[in-house]
């Protein structure tokens, strides 16, 4: 049996939502001096230098990015390190990005840092959401929203320019 790949989002589709989002982002944080972009490991990071490149030319914000570090593959919670001392997002916006929101498994891990300190805001943005939550959690700046059973995979490919996009498995 092979498995069949289908593109849902191309190269162009992918850059549009990114400047989609990184508007959405600065619109709610108009009033913040700085927005810290914490991103998960893999396409989660790259999504957050993406979405931080896009910033600095639209807002007058200081943007910072920062790279949540675990082992997705636990099915319990895996330590969880941050390349960024505490000091560096303490009273800042921060949004923690990530490339799917699939179970919100990851994504309630990675919150664990910033819950014991004081945040002007947490939020969380995604590429793709793709509705099967677990945990409650939820995406608050979404690129695509995306129907699929829970045997497709959802791959997003930001770091790899000649295929950048969104496909389906």
């Amino acid at each position: 049996m092979t498995s069949q790949t289908t593109q849902i989002l191309t190269r162009v589709q992918v850059e549009q939502k990114i400047r989609r989002i990184a508007f959405e982002i600065y619109e709610n944080n108009f009033e913040e001096s700085e927005v810290v972009l914490a991103g998960i490991s893999g396409e989660g990071y790259a999504l957050a230098g993406r979405l931080a490149e896009v910033l600095r030319q639209i807002a007058p914000l200081a943007v910072s990015v920062m790279k949540i570090s675990l082992d997705k593959s636990l099915t319990q919670q895996s330590p969880i390190q941050l390349d960024a001392e505490t000091e560096d997002f303490t009273n800042r916006s921060v949004i923690v990005v990530d490339d799917v929101l699939n179970t919100g498994r990851t994504l309630a891990f990675s919150l664990q840092p910033f819950l014991n300190v004081p945040l002007t805001s947490l939020k969380v943005a995604v590429v793709v959401d793709r509705d099967h939550k677990r945990y409650p959690i939820a995406a608050d700046y979404i690129g695509y929203k995306l129907s699929t059973t829970l045997t497709e995979h959802v791959e997003v490919v930001l770091s790899d320019e000649e295929r950048m996009g969104v496909y389906l498995r």
